[in-house]
């Protein structure tokens, strides 16, 4: 199964744990799972970690662009998707389409008006926790 993360899951991870973290550990430990990236979205996850506001250590960003490095599936996204209600957002798209990606993983509603647009299932980390994680658990 191929998943694409928002940025705002990967953010909440960092900062509060709890369910997004849970989820990402989810990820990490079924070998069956995959966390898919273009380029432009790993520059996007490292710049948004890296900003002061977030108050990160240096050790806690460093491991988490570990993570990045290290789990990731780097795919490469050779086409744009045009999504007007949040330019942003077209990149996490695009790759989901490209990566015929299983799951669109995002705490943002705007999403919700893209579900048309791909056979991926754009859905809130809370809902992938109690579908997936939980299953069998």
């Amino acid at each position: 199964m191929k998943v694409v993360i928002d940025t705002n899951v990967l953010v909440s991870a960092v900062l509060k744990g709890r369910v997004p973290r849970e989820v990402i550990q989810f990820i990490f430990d079924n070998p069956d799972w995959q966390w898919i990236a273009s380029e432009e979205i790993i520059v996007e996850y490292k710049e948004i970690l890296s900003r002061s506001k977030f108050k990160l250590t240096d050790e806690v960003r460093g491991e988490w662009f570990e993570i990045i490095d290290t789990f990731l599936t780097l795919i490469d996204v050779n086409f744009e998707v045009d999504f007007p209600r949040d330019r942003k957002d077209a990149k996490f798209l695009a790759c989901a389409m490209a990566a015929e990606a299983d799951f669109l993983i995002t705490g943002d509603s705007d999403f919700n008006q893209a579900q048309t647009l791909l056979n991926t299932t754009i859905i809130s980390v809370s809902l992938f926790s109690r579908l997936v994680c939980d299953v069998g658990g």
